[in-house]
This record gives C-alpha cells, sequence and structure tokens, in this order.
C-alpha cells in the first residue's frame, strides 16, 4: 500500500474517532457509535492498529505491561510496583471502545464490521470496501485473535453475548470460548472469495492468501496451549491443519509471511507503540542473563548492548533498591535496540518462528510426525533472521550449544519452552500464557518482597475481573468467580493452566 493511501486511511481513524463515542463494559455492549452505517474500512483500519499495540496489552496504559513483568521480560527502573507483583484493576478495555489516546480496542469495530456486511440493508454499501464475504472473514480472524487475548488473561469472560447490547452478559467457560475460537479460525479462512479485495487492510493490502495464513497459524498457537487441559482437541486441531498445508492456504514459515505492522511515524501521528514507552521499562535480567550466557545474537536487537552484552534490571526490586542498582549498574538496556523502538519501526504480531517452534512442540508431544529437531532448528533461525541476526558460525554454534540442542530427551521439552519465550518476545502476553501453561522457562521465579501479597512470593497467573463488575454485573461475576480454584485471586488458574 503507497504512503498516500496510507495516511489517507489514519485521517480516517482520527475523522472517525472524533464521531465515535466511548465506553466501559458496562456500555460497550451498546455500540456508541454515531454513524448508522460505519465504514468499514474505517473501523477496520482501526481495529488493526490496536492488533499492533497487543504487545503492550491493548496500549491503553503502561498498566497493561503487566504480562511483560511475569514473565520477566521486563523490568521496572524508576517505579517497580507492577513488576513486584502490585494488584491491578484492568477494566474491560479489550472490550471497549476507547477515543482516548493511544487507540481503542478495535474488538466492537471488528464486530461492527460483520454486521455491516451481514445485514442484508447494509450489505451493499459495506461491499463498497471489498466483498462481503472477505470483510467477514477478516474480522472473524481478528476478532478470534484479540479474544483469545481476553480470555488468557481472566479464564472466563463475556463471549457469546458480548457485543451484542446486553447490558448484564454471561460469562462462557475459556473451554468453550476456545473451542469456538478454534472453530472461528477454521470457517473464516473457507469464507474468502473471488470478490473485490477488503479495503483498509494495512497489514496484508486485501491479500486473502496472507490472512489465510495467519489464521492456520493462529490456530496451531492456541491448539497447543491446550496441551494440557484438552489434549485430544488440540491435536486435532494441529493435524487439521499441517495434514492439510497442501490444500488449506498453509501456514507461516518465512520471516516473508510475518504479520507485520508497518508504522508511517510521527509526521502522521502513527508510531510504533514501543516508540513512547520510557526509561521505567527495561530489561529483565532474568532474559539478558539467559541471552548474554548463551552467546545468542538477538540480544543486540532485544536491547542496546554495552560491549556486546544486555544489562538487564533484576526483576521486582523495591524502588530504594532499583535506584541503587541502577546508579551501581549504569546503561540499563530498554526494551528493543533503537532501531525496532523507533517512531517508524515495523511490529511483528506474529512470526514464522513463533509457529515453526509451536510445531516442534506439537511433534515433541507426539500429535504429528513432523521432524521436531528440524522444526525447532528452523523455527530458531527464523527467529535470528527476524531481529536481523544473520551470522552463520555464530548460529550453528548456539544451535550446538548443550542448553540448546535437542537430545531426544524429556529434557528437551524445557529447551523448546525456552525458546518459545524467547522467540514472542517483547509480546508479554504470549510469553506469560506460555510460561503459565509449561512452566518454562524453569529460571523465571517469583520476586522477592514483592506487593502480592501471599507466602511464599508467587507470580500471578491472571487477571482479577474489575471490580466495576461487582456492581455492574454482580450475579454473573459471582457465578464465574465460584469457578475459580481460588476464587477472583491473581493466583487463580484458566483453564488451560494445569
Amino acid at each position: 500500500m503507497d504512503m498516500k493511501k496510507y495516511l489517507n486511511y489514519i485521517c480516517l481513524v482520527v475523522l472517525m474517532t472524533v464521531a465515535f463515542g466511548c465506553g466501559d463494559f458496562g456500555n460497550t455492549n451498546v455500540s456508541p457509535n454515531g454513524s448508522p452505517v460505519p465504514v468499514t474500512s474505517t473501523l477496520l483500519t482501526n481495529a488493526l492498529t490496536v492488533i499492533g499495540n497487543s504487545q503492550l496489552g491493548g496500549g491503553e496504559s503502561s498498566n497493561y505491561l503487566y504480562p511483560s513483568y511475569y514473565c520477566q521480560y521486563m523490568s521496572q527502573a524508576l517505579y517497580t510496583d507492577a513488576s513486584r507483583y502490585g494488584i491491578v484493576d484492568p477494566g474491560w478495555g479489550l472490550y471497549a471502545t476507547r477515543t482516548a489516546a493511544p487507540a481503542r480496542s478495535g474488538l466492537e469495530d471488528l464486530q461492527n464490521i460483520i454486521n455491516v456486511n451481514s445485514d442484508p440493508k447494509t450489505a451493499a454499501y459495506a461491499a463498497l470496501n471489498g466483498s462481503n464475504n472477505n470483510q467477514i472473514a477478516i474480522a472473524r480472524i481478528l476478532k478470534a485473535y484479540w479474544m483469545s487475548y481476553v480470555t488468557d488473561r481472566f479464564g472466563d469472560v463475556p463471549y457469546s453475548e458480548a457485543l451484542k447490547g446486553k447490558p448484564n452478559p454471561k460469562y462462557d467457560t475459556q473451554q468453550s470460548i476456545y473451542l469456538d475460537l478454534l472453530k472461528e479460525l477454521k470457517e473464516a479462512t473457507t469464507q474468502f472469495d473471488s470478490g473485490a479485495p477488503v479495503v483498509g487492510d494495512i497489514v496484508f493490502n486485501g491479500d486473502n492468501s496472507k490472512w489465510i495464513k495467519f489464521a492456520n497459524s493462529w490456530r496451531i498457537i492456541l491448539a497447543v496451549r491446550l496441551s494440557k487441559a484438552d489434549p485430544t482437541t488440540g491435536k486435532a486441531n494441529v493435524l487439521d491443519v499441517i495434514t492439510n498445508l497442501g490444500t488449506n492456504g498453509g501456514v507461516f514459515t518465512t520471516s516473508a509471511d510475518d504479520m507485520v505492522i508497518t508504522y508511517p511515524g510521527s509526521s502522521a501521528g502513527f508510531q510504533n507503540p514501543w516508540y513512547n514507552m520510557g526509561t521505567d521499562q527495561v530489561i529483565c535480567s532474568t532474559l539478558a542473563d539467559w541471552v548474554n550466557s548463551h552467546s545468542d545474537d538477538r540480544r543486540s536487537s532485544f536491547g542496546n548492548v554495552v560491549s556486546g552484552t544486555l544489562i538487564g534490571m533484576p526483576p521486582g526490586l523495591p524502588r530504594a533498591d532499583a535506584l541503587a542498582y541502577t546508579s551501581a549498574t549504569p546503561g540499563q538496556s530498554l526494551v528493543l535496540n533503537n532501531a525496532y523502538r523507533s517512531d517508524v519501526s515495523s511490529l511483528v504480531v506474529l512470526s514464522s518462528a513463533d509457529v515453526l517452534l509451536a510445531r516442534a512442540e506439537a511433534a515433541f508431544l507426539g500429535w504429528t510426525s513432523e521432524d521436531v529437531n528440524a522444526m525447532y532448528k528452523e523455527g530458531i533461525t527464523q527467529s535470528w533472521h527476524r531481529w536481523g541476526q544473520t551470522n552463520a558460525a555464530h548460529l550453528t554454534a548456539y544451535l550446538a550449544n548443550g542448553d540448546v540442542a535437542l537430545s531426544s530427551q524429556p529434557s528437551d521439552a524445557e529447551k523448546i519452552g525456552v525458546q518459545r519465550w524467547l522467540s514472542f518476545f517483547p509480546n508479554g502476553d504470549q510469553g506469560w500464557s506460555e510460561w503459565r501453561r509449561t512452566g518454562y522457562p524453569s529460571f523465571v521465579k517469583a520476586v522477592a518482597n514483592s506487593l502480592s501479597g501471599t507466602t511464599p512470593d508467587q507470580i500471578p497467573t491472571r487477571y482479577i475481573y474489575p471490580t466495576s463488575e461487582h456492581g455492574l454485573n454482580p450475579t454473573n461475576w459471582a457465578a464465574a468467580s465460584a469457578l475459580l480454584n481460588n476464587g477472583d485471586s491473581r493466583f487463580s488458574s484458566v483453564w488451560w493452566d494445569k
């Protein structure tokens, strides 16, 4: 897409944002959009800008970086309560349409795309921005992607009754949500037609084949996440994708496939979300120590290095200790090298490395007959290439390292888990989810002197429900809370976390 068109879409988003209202989950299901027939190209562009902020948990607030602290990608150098597991009340921001900076969530926009294209009264107007089927298919895929973030944070959440005008929606079980997300991703790939390409697609420029690859790839990610809670369903979905690669449109296999958000920068008011991150967010020593000690070249891309070394901050230091540590150990590495956090830097939402390593785990589990070692090595290779690291000799030595090379032993599970954790960086939600499910990397430990209020200290394993639900939706909130092993606590487990 040329820059002129790109900027036009951004201008449309700004104009529509001014026209739209705002709300929290209390009225999210009652559409605040003022226009009786929204411009679907604008809705899609906005939804994609927010998807690009997914690594920051929706881009609404630095408080939404909590998963990155929990999985120890990041630490705080100044104000350390979040990395010490201070309580967060996140609200329903991932559902709600927001006009406040930096962006609206996009879920309601995606639902509106589906509604406008499905309604016979508005379908013809919507088709000016691409065939109805193509628009609906993309919206279904993106909605499934975004809803997986919502449920992975909280567990059971409103789903079947969400975004449908119900003021007190019921909470669906995470198990039922996952089954539907997998179904949606599969069905959406078959809904595309040969009609007009979709307008407003700032990621794949209306290329249906790339959306199909993304849907199949995300389906693998979600299916492997069921390895402990429902391995039968997980295996069936992985096999369905892998055994039909010749006819189903395929999956991500090289960096050319990656889902990437490209930002025009400050001049267009549309910046890479990491650009505005302050100096409080630095690389965690847990991550830094591992990549430094294993000569992992990705370290020079993960953050700014000093003499080839990432300078990490220990997780969860009390403020006074953090300030003392920074004074004694200057040069703390900010998250991402400057080349990856400028206002015009691109951001990878999902990479071929993520998918290849998920396939490696599926093969390790015995779900497929694919070559575990081949998938694993290629996944690591693609991850290095994603971060601009192409020194073949360094990569060969890294792959041969005893802590990296597979050995056909049970310990391979942790090696795969560590590489998946590294591959997802800096996407804290995905790193946290993988750590919760597998316990890997095992060197991610709870911090001392935490604010968790537990003994011993414990890393949070879910978000608590918004406190507003206690008054706005008390019956459904209470029913969902009663199903959690520790009630509505940060230390309860979501369904797939066994």
